[in-house]
């Protein structure tokens, strides 16, 4: 049965940190329900073997490594991809990382490097691909947030300001593009097993905590957020604009 609300057939979508995670989920995702997929990130052997599965199982897929935290290199990235494959109908400013540490302690490089990779990127990523689409009058923008876009917890503060940073920066995009045709929201995931959160899954007493705190009682699958991002890819969303969807097993419920 076909449902051409959530069909994104014919569609190219860029998917910043795709390598390994969350990014990868929805690059799979979205291929599989239609889309041609541009892999990114900054280990090339990790790209090669995630472009091998995706096309493996039949799907559309290209990689284009350059780095989002350098504005230089993402514009001619960017541009690259729109001359040599084609426009870019869908972005999802995937990219991104954590360090734990008090805040007391917390050094002054790896506040820095937060910022440039999980809000930098999401700007200089976002304005060179909107450029194209408001050119085009059409385009679908999804940021990556996270449910400490709402939520603090000791020793993440500054991974916490960036993702409230990415939700609000959303909401901005909103207010700038909107009139131009373009649908910029951002997905909230909750706490999902995933290499980023390698360390707390291994960890007996946070899964103990996670699981009492969460009203779903469980961490979640990445698969479980590739829904939200098909539904805010395509023409099932195009009026839904500026939002931020959790995806949290119901965790920002609850205080």
């Amino acid at each position: 049965m076909d449902f051409p609300l959530f069909s994104l057939r014919g569609k190219r979508a860029l998917i910043t940190g795709s390598s390994q995670g969350i990014g990868l989920a929805l690059a799979k995702g979205l291929a599989e329900h239609g889309a041609a997929v541009i892999l990114n990130g900054r280990d090339p052997s990790k790209i090669e073997v995630a472009s091998a599965e995706l096309s493996a199982a039949g799907h559309k897929v290209s990689s284009a490594l350059f780095d989002v935290t350098s504005a230089k290199d993402v514009h001619n990235g960017i541009a690259a991809i729109e001359s040599d494959e084609g426009p870019i109908d869908i972005l999802i400013n995937n990219a991104g990382m954590q360090f734990r540490t008090p805040l007391e302690d917390f050094p002054a490089d790896r506040w820095e490097q937060l910022l440039t990779t999980n809000i930098s990127s999401v700007f200089y990523v976002g304005q060179a691909v909107a450029r194209h689409m408001i050119a085009r009058g059409r385009g679908k923008i999804i940021n990556i947030a996270s449910v400490q876009s709402e939520l603090a917890r000791p020793g993440i503060a500054p991974y916490t300001a960036t993702k409230g940073a990415v939700k609000n920066l959303t909401r901005g995009m909103c207010a700038d593009w909107a009139k131009h045709g373009l649908q910029i929201n951002a997905i909230a995931p909750g706490y999902f097993k995933t290499p980023l959160n390698q360390a707390l899954v291994d960890s007996t007493e946070f899964s103990s905590w996670l699981e009492k705190r969460t009203p779903a009682a469980r961490w979640g699958n990445v698969e479980e957020l590739v829904g939200a991002a098909v539904f805010l890819s395509s023409e099932a969303s195009s009026f839904v604009n500026g939002h931020t969807l959790y995806v949290d097993g119901g965790i920002t419920t609850c205080l």
